[in-house]
């Protein structure tokens, strides 16, 4: 009995406090501009190692799907 109260008491405070959360972010004034800054595009050039780390064996008869 004392779970399935608790549980309803735990769920509703955390829905109050999310709401609460959510509330105070979209009323609160920005303080400062926010300063964006682009860098150039960065190029990865690598090469594919000829591994065989997994494979399946299949027995003879058995059905791959």
């Amino acid at each position: 009995m004392f779970d399935r109260i608790f549980s309803a008491a735990l769920a509703f405070c955390m829905l109050a406090g999310g709401t609460l959360a959510v509330g105070t972010a979209m009323l609160e004034q920005p303080r400062h501009e926010q300063q964006i800054v682009h860098l150039q595009p960065v190029q990865v050039i690598g090469k594919r190692a000829d591994l065989k780390l997994a494979q399946a064996e299949v027995e003879a008869g058995a059905r791959v799907q």
